[in-house]
């Protein structure tokens, strides 16, 4: 695979200062970016997603039911 990107020279610096070429160095920071577990993705209880889908509903019952056929008139009711 061949990616073509514009390189910031702060990059450039730090792949020499490790003593390596620029496309060694950017590869050796991808490896490590896709051996890295996925740390923000946490699995969630089963208490802890009712309590989210409970908070979803809170109003739900002040949602005023459709009309059987939706009409211009009915979707700008509220406006003048």
């Amino acid at each position: 695979m061949v990616v073509t990107v514009n390189i910031p020279d702060e990059l450039a610096v730090q792949a020499k200062a490790r003593g390596l070429s620029l496309e060694a160095y950017v590869q050796e920071i991808l490896a490590q970016q896709l051996a890295r577990p996925v740390e923000t993705q946490q699995l969630r209880t089963s208490e802890e997603i009712r309590t989210w889908l409970d908070s979803l509903a809170q109003f739900s019952d002040k949602i005023p039911p459709l009309p059987e056929t939706i009409s211009r008139e009915w979707i700008y009711q509220d406006h003048d």
